[in-house]
């Protein structure tokens, strides 16, 4: 028995010592080189190999100059992860390569047989930059790098993918170092605030490597400082004005009579600091084009609508969820949630919004979903018609109209239906009595009676006691109904209730701003605004936009000082909710005159309703 498991234990001991000597024998091969070089400069290529091989095969080389090679070198490398020790050897064959005309190379794989089975290596493409114009290379032959320098020495482009958009139509904005001097550092960076558009802002790797480009004649290094998706917010010619940046330049010192005897074995430096401006920009933005569908959303770009429901057949009482998922390219974060419309028997929440958005060079995209969630009441066959959503198409250069589906909704009879019982007669559980707690039995004891000499009958009190319950009867009737008759009325009852709405959600704005939260803070005062207005002019909020506010405004007769102030809010918000930095004294002041702007248009609104 005990040779068994020693069998056993034996095997399983080769087992793993045969699979980690298969992982070792892994063969890999590479190459490697630069991906941009210089006409007529030498570089490297270098085939990296873990195993020996006598049969290495570079394939035909016809766009570079082979200089020499392969001249082979073996290093090794011994990691010892969680008690276990692995050894690697590798084995370098690099040749030395000119480029002899310019452009885009490539360079096939290279094969090697190891162990009888034939390994490739990648393949590398390599692109080949002209050299440096006559009169740079003059000038930087006589003084290499010296504490003097011109502007073509080291500067700072923006670049933006297009200089005439369309409304909502985003443009990449890349800011990029260009430089032919050593730099030890960038300090004080000061980007513009880019007045006009919403911004969103690309990660940059910290980890990338300098690039070259030849830009102008010359060769630089280049480092992207900056990517930012810009979105228009108006027509017309947007300026975007310069940034600032400091840079720390290391440079060679060539004053003569400042060496020293150790400055003939060693090359001293110093370091410089200059202030760099990058260029104003114009952009040319295009209006949208004239014949907007009805249903307009301000959104350029690419877009899909799908629609779905969790059932089609369910009780009275329970819930349905409907899901609309916007997917696709644009300024996904401000577009506009579309509005279903349900039966008025339906109890029907606030939508769910779920984004996922991704920001890249191409733009933003990504799905926007709406879920509603409502329960029917009562049984019955509905129908929950489609809604639809127009936007400017880029690829087409036209408008277009998505619509969701219709749905049928089928609703059966719940078993704990109160179908049939009116409203104001429903009671309440609290409100239930057991009818044994109601019984009072006669009493049976001995009782002591006396004659009451002072009647009430014919006093004031005696008639008051008749007739106050009756008057307050009516009046508690005529309350109930006019309440009543007011409740039925929800376009009533929503401008009623617009200001304690609206006020609720500057609350919540309030406690954002006191933490400092600009997103959060700039949304609920987005929202109190288009829910006021939504709730006191009676419209709908996707049909909410800024010409048929105005409208209904001049035709409340609100003073045109107090629409300007509103309008500017509007715009403020949607500017600084996507801005870089903001003030927190700049938010105070935007808070303040958002409460006094709703108070005006709601005593405005409510006089001339009471003139009427």
């Amino acid at each position: 028995m005990k040779n068994k498991y020693k069998g056993i234990a034996l095997l399983i001991i080769l087992i793993a010592f045969s699979w980690r000597l298969g992982a070792a024998d892994e063969v890999v091969f590479t190459a490697t080189a630069p991906s941009k070089v210089i006409l007529g400069q030498e570089f490297r290529l270098t085939y990296t190999l873990n195993a020996e091989t006598k049969d290495l095969r570079i394939p035909e080389i016809t766009d570079f100059d082979v200089l020499m090679g392969p001249s082979s070198a073996v290093s090794s490398r011994i990691s010892i992860i969680n008690g276990q020790r692995t050894s690697v050897v590798e084995r370098n064959y690099t040749y030395i390569l000119m480029p002899v005309k310019v452009g885009t190379f490539t360079i096939p794989a290279a094969t090697a047989t190891v162990k009888k089975e034939k390994k490739s290596s990648n393949p590398i493409t390599i692109t080949v930059l002209p050299r440096d114009k006559a009169k740079a290379s003059a000038q930087e032959g006589s003084s290499d790098q010296t504490v003097s320098f011109n502007g073509e020495q080291a500067f700072i482009r923006a670049i933006p993918s297009k200089t005439k958009v369309i409304e909502q139509e985003g443009l990449l904005l890349t800011y990029k170092l260009y430089t032919r001097i050593d730099i030890s550092g960038v300090n004080n960076i000061k980007f513009p605030e880019f007045k006009g558009f919403l911004a969103q802002e690309i990660d940059i790797d910290p980890n990338t490597q300098w690039d070259m480009e030849n830009y102008n004649g010359l060769n630089y290094r280049t480092a992207v400082l900056k990517q930012t998706i810009l979105y228009p917010q108006q027509s017309g010619e947007i300026e975007i004005e310069s940034g600032s940046f400091d840079l720390i330049f290391r440079i060679r010192n060539t004053n003569q009579s400042m060496r020293s005897l150790f400055d003939d074995f060693f090359d001293s430096y110093q370091e410089v600091r200059k202030t760099i401006n990058s260029p104003k920009l114009k952009i040319q933005v295009e209006p949208f084009p004239f014949g907007k569908p009805a249903n307009f959303n301000p959104f350029s770009g690419s877009l899909r609508l799908s629609s779905s429901i969790s059932s089609n057949q369910i009780k009275a009482d329970e819930a349905v969820t409907i899901k609309l998922v916007l997917s696709g390219e644009g300024n996904m974060k401000m577009l506009r949630t579309p509005e279903l419309k349900f039966p008025a028997d339906f109890d029907v929440y606030d939508p769910k919004v779920s984004n996922n958005f991704k920001t890249t060079p191409g733009g933003v995209s990504g799905t926007k979903t709406i879920e509603y969630l409502v329960i029917p009441r009562y049984s019955g066959n509905f129908t929950i018609p489609s809604v639809s959503i127009s936007y400017y198409d880029l690829a087409g250069k036209s408008y277009k109209t998505l619509s969701s589906d219709e749905f049928q909704l089928e609703v059966a009879r719940s078993e704990q239906s109160t179908e049939g019982v009116v409203a104001g007669n429903v009671v309440t559980r609290e409100q239930l009595r057991l009818l044994g707690q109601d019984i009072r039995y006669i009493k049976t004891d001995n009782i002591s009676l006396r004659p009451r000499t002072n009647l009430i009958y014919g006093k004031t009190a005696f008639w008051l006691a008749y007739i106050l319950p009756f008057v307050i009867f009516l009046l508690m009737l005529y309350i109930y109904r006019k309440q009543a008759k007011a409740n039925a009325d929800l376009a009533a009852v929503r401008t009623r209730k617009a200001n304690k709405v609206a006020v609720r959600r500057l609350k919540k704005a309030s406690f954002y701003l006191k933490n400092k939260d600009k997103e959060h803070f700039y949304d609920e005062v987005l929202k109190a605004l288009w829910g006021y207005t939504s709730d006191k002019l009676n419209i709908s909020v996707s049909q909410l936009n800024k010409d048929n506010i105005g409208a209904q405004l001049n035709q409340r007769k609100v003073d045109a000082s107090v629409c300007a102030d509103f309008m500017q809010i509007l715009q403020a918000c949607e500017f600084e909710r996507y801005a870089p930095a903001t003030e927190t004294q700049h938010m105070d002041e935007l808070y303040a005159k958002t409460l006094r702007v709703i108070n005006q248009m709601e005593n405005t609104i409510n006089n001339a309703h009471a003139k009427k």
